[in-house]
């Protein structure tokens, strides 16, 4: 990480740092005309490029930094590129594609040029240049809900095209990026994921801030809670996570009061009031500048500045205030793993437990798989709806069969899910044996899934691949235990490779242990398994009377012994014996829960309509 970055991090808590203003709305005071816009290169453009405001990076330079500097003697200490739309997609509508990485380098420099002449001619005062990182025209939660066809928008694509652009504001000298005007938390996340590889590619870290916009439902324009986009970007760490456009300071004041238990610092720059009918912003600096000091106030934030129809003159209103007020004290990190579909979903021992339905899975349900053989996809959502409907606190996704095409399966399935709101609103477990079909389910999921699962059957460079995709992705992640010597069956061995799992999560894969979840194997009661250890028949035999006792041990060892993780666990292998016998195998099931419950497990695979209350269960059968 640059110098430059690592102090900006340390002065988000030491003191309220203002952010600059509108671009758009100086660049219209400058009235231009398609001639500056198009400059000598693009002269015979078959689009008209006014509008497209990044390209003054190269043809009107001077104009770009001119803003640059006015915003700097108005106050503000972290100016943004002219590169919001600096992107293939966005670019595109006016046949620039091409020209992004350009494009972005261009907005970086001349924001670089301009903070350093300004350090330069002002000894003592630091500014930030913050690469702008727009959402981009387009959205992949809405694409998929709606059925889009459109073969040239997709996550990869739409990755690809933020790197490029980050990776040219990255070489263009910026100290951190903003992801801003964010409506989609899939589009986030792709950009999230974007990030890391460019900080990869160009061998330096920069700081994120990620900036949401609400509508007045108070929810995302694709639908999540604030709570549940919070959950869903958590994973990449931002320096603050915010608000910005939306609908004035006023109205973001409640969405800032929600902000404030994260462990992140905030930020906020809202429009100058809501557009009037010519599209205009009426607040002037003495309106907005009081409703922005009470955020101040308040203690909420920690980088204030401006949005639509914001000037110098606003940035210098709340950089006068900033001077008077301490930033919002940043929390530590409960260590609480929170899921999230449209809604959020916290993991803790006062939520006791939860319940992952498991009838979405082809090797579970005959009827599913045969309704996604069929194609009939919307009556396979329907199992989802009623697995919901039923207290199913998260719906268990598996593609896994010879016959179907298990990636595209897993994707097609997982799009209509998060067309249907009274499914989406629960996170989704992506349960594969397919990397691939794991990968193409995260890809098109909105909220923060879970993986099932990975495990160390094929070795520590395998596995620690596949936790940094998951990571990456902005998953939690269930871990078998599982490793190069086969099925841990044993109290010791389900103990052994789970800790040994952990340490490598945690130490070389940055997984939180919070985000971690073991399943030590439920196994059948009254069925024989190989312990893989080269023990006699006999010796299988009666650690298979034990497996379930075992199981249970183990639950209580890894919530003493591995702090923060959870423990999860197939609940129907237990009664596979007793097939034949339905009554039988729900109250082995009920039984099962309750001890493993009181020990510390946190969530199970279950069918949550055929659960029985255990003292309905008959004394003797519960004996």
């Amino acid at each position: 990480m640059k110098d430059a970055s690592a102090r900006l991090v340390a002065s988000v808590k030491e003191r309220i740092i203002v952010l600059d203003g509108a671009m758009g709305t100086m660049i219209q005071d400058y009235a231009l005309t398609e001639s500056d816009f198009r400059g000598q290169e693009w002269t015979d453009s078959p689009v008209n490029l006014k509008g497209c405001n990044d390209i003054l990076c190269v043809t009107r330079p001077d104009v770009i930094s001119e803003i640059h500097t006015a915003y700097l003697d108005a106050g503000a200490r972290i100016i943004e590129t002219n590169s919001f739309n600096s992107n293939a997609i966005s670019l595109s509508e006016y046949g620039l594609q091409g020209e992004a990485a350009r494009i972005s380098l261009a907005a970086a420099r001349l924001a670089r040029d301009a903070a350093d002449r300004f350090m330069q001619q002002n000894p003592g005062q630091e500014v930030w240049v913050a690469g702008s990182v727009g959402p981009t025209s387009k959205s992949l939660s809405m694409a998929q809900s709606i059925g889009d066809a459109d073969t040239d928008f997709d996550w990869d694509v739409l990755a690809a095209a933020y790197f490029d652009q980050m990776k040219a504001l990255i070489e263009g000298g910026v100290d951190l990026l903003v992801i801003e005007t964010i409506f989609d938390a899939l589009n986030a996340k792709a950009a999230i994921f974007a990030s890391r590889r460019a900080m990869e590619a160009t061998g330096v870290r920069v700081p994120l801030i990620i900036s949401v916009t609400l509508t007045e439902s108070g929810r995302t324009l694709s639908g999540q809670t604030l709570e549940a986009f919070v959950a869903t970007v958590a994973h990449a760490d931002p320096i603050a996570l915010g608000l910005n456009c939306g609908f004035g300071a006023e109205g973001m004041m409640p969405y800032l009061e929600s902000l404030s238990r994260y462990p992140f610092a905030v930020s906020v720059y809202p429009n100058a009031g809501l557009p009037n009918e010519m599209g205009l912003y009426d607040e002037t600096p003495q309106v907005m500048a009081p409703k922005v000091r009470r955020m101040m106030e308040r203690g909420l934030v920690n980088i204030v500045g401006g949005c639509c129809g914001t000037t110098p003159d606003h940035i210098r209103e709340f950089a006068r205030a900033a001077a008077s007020y301490r930033p919002r004290p940043i929390p530590h990190d409960g260590g609480v793993m929170t899921l999230a579909g449209l809604e959020p979903l916290e993991v803790s021992r006062e939520r006791n437990f939860l319940n992952v339905g498991e009838r979405c899975n082809v090797a579970g349900s005959r009827k599913f798989l045969r309704l996604i053989k069929e194609g009939s996809i919307q009556e396979a959502v329907d199992i989802a709806r009623s697995q919901v409907g039923k207290g199913a606190q998260v719906i268990d996704v598996n593609m896994d069969d010879g016959m179907l095409d298990t990636p595209q399966e897993m994707a097609r399935f997982i799009s209509r899910l998060g067309a249907e709101p009274d499914v989406a609103r629960v996170p989704v477990m992506v349960d594969s044996s397919s990397w691939e079909a794991i990968m193409s389910g995260l890809k098109r999921i909105q909220g923060r899934p879970v993986v099932n699962s990975i495990s160390l059957k094929e070795g520590e460079e395998a596995f620690l691949a596949h936790a940094r995709d998951v990571r990456d992705m902005g998953a939690a992640v269930v871990v078998m235990a599982f490793d190069e010597n086969g099925q841990a069956v044993t109290f010791r061995r389900r103990t052994e490779v789970c800790a040994r799992a952990y340490r490598l999560l945690v130490d070389k894969a940055g997984i939180r242990p919070h985000d971690i979840i073991f399943d030590p194997n439920v196994l059948a009661v009254g069925a024989v398994v190989d312990s893989g250890d080269g023990s006699t028949d006999a010796d299988e035999l009666m650690q298979s009377r034990r497996s379930a006792l075992d199981f249970l041990r183990a639950v209580e060892w890894i919530k003493t012994n591995l702090p923060g993780a959870k423990v999860s666990g197939g609940i129907s292998n237990l009664s596979y014996a007793f097939r034949a016998n339905k009554y039988v195998r729900k109250a082995m099931h009920s039984i099962f829960l309750h001890h493993a419950i009181r020990l510390g497990m946190d969530m199970a695979i279950v069918n949550a309509a055929e659960a029985i209350p255990v003292d309905d269960i008959p004394a003797p059968l519960r004996e």
